[in-house]
């Protein structure tokens, strides 16, 4: 009889979570997935106009939603990032290498047309594995 994975869920306290009905991160196992995250803090846009801040802001939204389920930055093995302007490609990948540089995830960047809300520049996605050895229990 194999045993059921249990599933880990963490939500920010987003207004548009319940709305949606999504997870900020859900982790079944190793495997965490961290969902499409903007610089949005209740309400407001973080960085306007600075798709650099923006990045920063939203790795750093990445990172604590990782943490609340028991994954690291390290763990993680894929990016997508989603950007209005690609032509902000530097700030953004220079935002991206200061957090990734060592961990060198395989990672994705494309342009879309818009966001949920015309100031945001940048969206990011991740999805992490966390090594056997470093199980976690809430």
């Amino acid at each position: 009889m194999t045993k059921q994975m249990e599933k880990q869920t963490y939500s920010t306290g987003s207004p548009w979570e319940p709305i949606v009905g999504y997870s900020r991160a859900v982790r079944v196992g190793h495997t965490v997935e961290v969902a499409g995250t903007t610089a949005m803090k209740d309400g407001e846009v973080i960085g306007v106009d600075d798709a650099y801040r923006q990045t920063k802001e939203i790795l750093h939204t990445i990172e604590e939603a990782l943490e609340n389920v028991g994954a690291k930055m390290e763990h993680v093995v894929r990016t997508r990032m989603f950007v209005t302007d690609i032509s902000k490609w530097e700030e953004i990948g220079r935002a991206h290498g200061e957090v990734f540089r060592d961990i060198r995830p395989v990672s994705t960047m494309v342009e879309v047309k818009a966001l949920i809300d015309p100031k945001l520049m940048v969206e990011i996605e991740v999805q992490a594995i966390v090594p056997e050895a470093e199980e976690f229990y809430p």
